[in-house]
């Protein structure tokens, strides 16, 4: 009888042993997968806030009050050095 209980016992303790073991193997992989998404949510913010600034220069150059050709000189300059900056921005990201 006392054999048995320990048999019993021995098997559950082994179950117990693989119940965490796999446990323990999914919380490293959540881990993981949080550490991940993270960092995703970092480089969708840091785009966001490219995005912001971009809107906020777009404006800037409508808003600045210059002679039409002057205008739409200074307004192709300014998009191109907003393209610059968007390549070299993408450029590092990867």
């Amino acid at each position: 009888m006392i054999h048995e209980e320990l048999q019993r016992l021995e098997k559950l303790a082994t179950q117990v042993s693989k119940k965490l073991e796999q446990i323990e193997e999914q919380n490293l992989m959540l881990k993981h997968e949080v550490d991940f998404l993270r960092s995703s949510i970092k480089e969708k913010d840091a785009a966001l806030e490219d995005f912001k600034n971009q809107i906020k220069i777009t404006k800037l150059v409508n808003s600045i009050p210059v002679e039409n050709i002057e205008s739409a000189e200074l307004r192709e300059r300014i998009n191109n050095y907003i393209q610059e900056i968007d390549n070299i921005i993408a450029y590092l990201s990867e």
